[in-house]
């Protein structure tokens, strides 16, 4: 990562912080738990903040998104159509091509090996397609 990417990211994972921490209620302890999650699923995720603030994490392209509303957190996955989710963690979003969300209450929780496994794989769709379009490149 170049020094103005690595500068960009801290800066983004300085906003999330402070994004969770202004939220002071289970919004921001769901945000910051699936956050964790995230981490520990992809070590080497990039944080990042788009379209008016929202946080992204991103592994050779965007993994999800963390939107916080009244009464959700919303965890959108940019391929999520592409993933295999055995345990049925995407509830919304679903009639979508290509995106799939997860919905999390008040109160709800999500199985952390089921997330880490849906981030995990979205980072090999997205690691794939980027080797992909090397290999086209090259011809």
């Amino acid at each position: 990562m170049k020094k103005a990417q690595a500068a960009e990211a801290a800066n983004a994972s300085v906003s999330i912080d402070r994004k969770i921490a202004e939220l002071g209620d289970w919004r921001g302890e769901t945000l910051a738990a699936m956050r964790r999650l995230i981490h520990e699923a992809v070590p080497d995720v990039v944080e990042e903040l788009k379209w008016m603030g929202t946080p992204v994490w991103s592994h050779a392209g965007i993994l999800c998104t963390g939107e916080t509303y009244k009464a959700k957190v919303k965890l959108t996955f940019a391929k999520g159509a592409l993933l295999a989710d055995p345990a049925g963690l995407f509830n919304s979003s679903l009639d979508g091509n290509v995106r799939r969300a997860i919905d999390i209450g008040e109160g709800e929780s999500v199985d952390p090996t089921a997330f880490k496994a849906l981030i995990r794989d979205a980072a090999r769709h997205n690691a794939a397609g980027t080797a992909a379009k090397a290999r086209r490149g090259s011809r």
